[in-house]
């Protein structure tokens, strides 16, 4: 009897376990996954992984592969903003500390006469423009010449209020070719200025108040004084004998009684319109004696505008290979 009575209750035990966790697992099956629970089953797309073949996919032994980012997660302490300030004004002297002393970047090339000061107190290259060896100062109300780069080749300051060129206006510009000083208030240059500039060749000063011309180099090749008050007084007797490169020669508006004596035979083009020329000399362009001498560049002489009358005086051009333009009545 006893041994019956231990089999039953034995298989009810049995019972009782099977039902018990038999309702377990459909509670397990009937609650979803929440982000805190440990799977049993992990879904990968059609993969499955489960603890039964993880071993399969991660090998736990080969331990080199794994990383361990613990040491590396950044420590933030509590600061505030003064220190903050005080460690980056730190941070950023060590560094210019650390710069070295001879950086690989070259330095600006030394400006010279380029960063001397304008009689407006600024360098001629800013309110001018520098291009090359041409220095261009049209319009930017200057009253004197500015300093200029020893490299200079052409300057352009027209439009100004310059009254004077000084004798060292030009000093040291050895390559000066190019001067136009055009609408000015020019009412003297001195002698000195130009003299010494070896390799002028075009002299522009038109629209100015010239009464009377200064020393010139002998390298000139044109020469423009149209629109001034220039006198044949203030024409020296052989300032132009020593021009032999003078080409063009622009005197017109201006308050001549007289053409100039002494001109090269290079000249190619006189212009004298429009001034006070009542006489001419009957050697101004040709020999008398001489009747073969004949100035063939000579090919433009012009004497209109002026109150002489040139069928008076034939012989003073004969000379030429055309005759003047102007008045033979």
């Amino acid at each position: 009897m006893k041994l019956l009575a231990l089999l039953s209750l034995l298989i009810l035990m049995l019972q009782e376990a099977g039902t018990a966790s038999l309702s377990k697992e459909e509670r397990e099956e009937d609650q979803p996954y929440g982000e805190g629970d440990s799977y049993a089953v992990l879904h990968l797309g059609d993969y499955v992984l489960s603890l039964d073949n993880y071993d399969e996919v991660i090998d736990p032994s080969n331990y080199d592969e794994l990383t361990d980012y613990g040491d590396q997660l950044p420590q933030v302490k509590g600061t505030g903003l003064a220190s903050l300030t005080r460690t980056r004004f730190t941070q950023s002297t060590e560094v210019a500390r650390t710069l070295p002393s001879n950086p690989t970047m070259g330095r600006p090339p030394t400006l010279g006469l380029l960063a001397a000061p304008t009689d407006l107190g600024l360098p001629t290259c800013l309110i001018c423009v520098c291009l090359g060896s041409s220095v261009y100062c049209d319009d930017t109300d200057l009253e004197n010449i500015p300093p200029l780069p020893q490299t200079t080749a052409y300057l352009y300051a027209r439009f100004n209020r310059i009254s004077h060129i000084r004798a060292g206006d030009f000093k040291g510009l050895t390559k000066l070719k190019r001067i136009d000083l055009s609408g000015n208030s020019i009412s003297s240059i001195d002698d000195k200025a130009l003299r010494l500039l070896p390799a002028l060749r075009d002299l522009i000063l038109p629209e100015n108040k010239l009464a009377a011309l200064p020393a010139l180099p002998t390298s000139i090749e044109v020469l423009d004084v149209r629109m001034n008050r220039l006198q044949s007084s203030g024409i020296q007797p052989e300032a132009f004998r020593a021009l032999e490169k003078l080409q063009f020669l622009y005197l017109a508006d201006n308050l001549l009684d007289a053409i100039p004596r002494s001109l090269p035979l290079s000249l190619r083009s006189l212009h004298l319109q429009n001034n006070m020329i009542e006489t001419m000399q009957s050697d101004v362009f040709c020999d008398a004696e001489e009747h073969r001498h004949t100035r063939r560049q000579l090919e433009d002489v012009r004497l209109d505008g002026n109150p002489i009358n040139l069928s008076l005086f034939p012989s003073a051009y004969f000379c030429l290979p055309r005759l003047p333009t102007g008045r033979f009545v």
